[in-house]
């Protein structure tokens, strides 16, 4: 894991495209949030606004990574070589899958520091502690996500437009910028299904107030279970492919 973590994240901090997408896009999300949120009269709206930009990063290289996760080994033609090497290949796609998230850190760092610079954004914790431990917590959880998607979108060809289709949905439903309170009541049960809801909330809460330990906690349920899952369909996976002899195939 900790091999296969170093070498990734290697590979993707070398990505012009990655590095970019992973500054820009929560840069310009940030932007449009501060101004609407700087309307408001709560005085931690901007800070509420900067983390939910910078978690919307982490998730946004997840999703695109865990789409082309084995899509990338296949075009580089390794795919093969992973699937019959020794280590099992869940393992072997982890690492991978954690990776992507870890490179939204650029997201999380860039907003709060764009935000106290040109907004004044306070950066004042409420539990500092708890703050440090939160965000790898919801890393590691986004990337657990990533892991049952990358398995699962695998068997859907076109994975990179199911990722531009579902990125915004759950950007909403999962309370990044809008607070779930606001939203219709239907979908509050598949906010609760989503690793992302916790992981912002346990962070939120480190940062401007509250209990974060019961969001921290069900951060790490849910990624055990999305780890359970994707093993599971992972495995299905790679039994149809080697059956019908398609693992090289696009």
């Amino acid at each position: 894991m900790w091999v296969g973590w170093r070498l990734y994240l290697k590979s993707l901090m070398l990505s012009g495209f990655y590095v970019f997408t992973s500054l820009f896009m929560p840069l310009l999300v940030s932007t449009i949030a501060f101004y609407m949120f700087r309307a408001g009269e709560r005085s931690n709206s901007l800070l509420y606004a900067a983390l939910g930009a910078g978690v919307y990063g982490i998730w946004s290289s997840t999703l695109y990574g865990s789409a082309g996760a084995l899509q990338w080994q296949r075009w580089q033609g390794t795919l093969e070589v992973l699937v019959a090497a020794p280590a099992p290949l869940p393992l072997v796609l982890l690492p991978l899958t954690v990776a992507t998230a870890s490179i939204g850190v650029y997201s999380l760092a860039a907003t709060l520091l764009w935000g106290r610079l040109l907004f004044g954004v306070p950066l004042h914790f409420a539990h500092p502690l708890l703050f440090v431990a939160s965000v790898p917590a919801a890393i590691l959880g986004l990337g657990l996500l990533g892991f049952l998607l990358a398995s699962s979108f695998i068997l859907y060809r076109y994975a990179g437009a199911l990722a531009n289709m579902v990125e915004w949905p759950v950007l909403f439903v999962t309370g990044l910028l809008v607070p779930i309170s606001l939203l219709p009541a239907w979908s509050r049960p598949i906010s609760w299904l989503l690793v992302p809801t916790w992981g912002m909330r346990s962070i939120r809460d480190s940062a401007l107030g509250g209990s974060p330990l019961p969001a921290l906690g069900m951060t790490l349920l849910l990624g055990a279970i999305y780890f359970v899952l994707g093993v599971i369909f992972l495995a299905r996976f790679e039994r149809l492919a080697r059956k019908k002899a398609t693992l090289s195939l696009t």
